[in-house]
C-alpha cells in the first residue's frame, strides 16, 4: 500500500523518512517528491509498505506525529487523476495523489 506524507521538512531524507515508518513494517519504497525545475523537495512524498496491515497502522501511529521538527500529514494515497491535473487551483499539490 502507498502511503502520503505530507507536510515534510525540506531536510527530510528518503532515510529518515524510512526509518520512522520501518517501525511498523518492512518498508519496500520511499519517494520524496521535488520539483521539476529546481529539483527541490515539495514537502510530501510517499511511503510504499510491503503490508497493508503494516501501512494502515503506520498511518494511524504517524498522523500528526512529527518528524525533522514538522508535524507530519499522513494518509493513504489517492490515485493520481487522469491528465496529470495537480497544476490548477491553489493548492499546489500535496493532496495526496501520486
Amino acid at each position: 500500500m502507498k502511503i502520503y506524507v505530507g507536510n515534510l521538512s525540506f531536510s527530510s531524507t528518503e532515510e529518515s523518512i524510512e526509518a520512522a515508518f520501518a517501525a511498523f513494517g518492512t518498508v519496500s519504497e520511499v519517494h520524496i517528491v521535488t520539483d521539476r525545475e529546481t529539483g527541490r523537495p515539495r514537502g510530501f512524498g510517499f511511503v510504499t509498505m510491503a503490508s497493508d496491515d503494516d501501512a494502515r497502522a503506520a498511518i494511524a501511529a504517524m498522523n500528526g506525529t512529527e518528524l525533522d521538527d514538522r508535524t507530519l500529514n499522513v494518509n493513504e494515497a489517492r490515485p493520481k487523476r487522469e491528465g496529470g491535473g495537480d497544476r490548477g487551483g491553489s493548492s499546489g499539490g500535496g493532496d495526496g495523489r501520486w
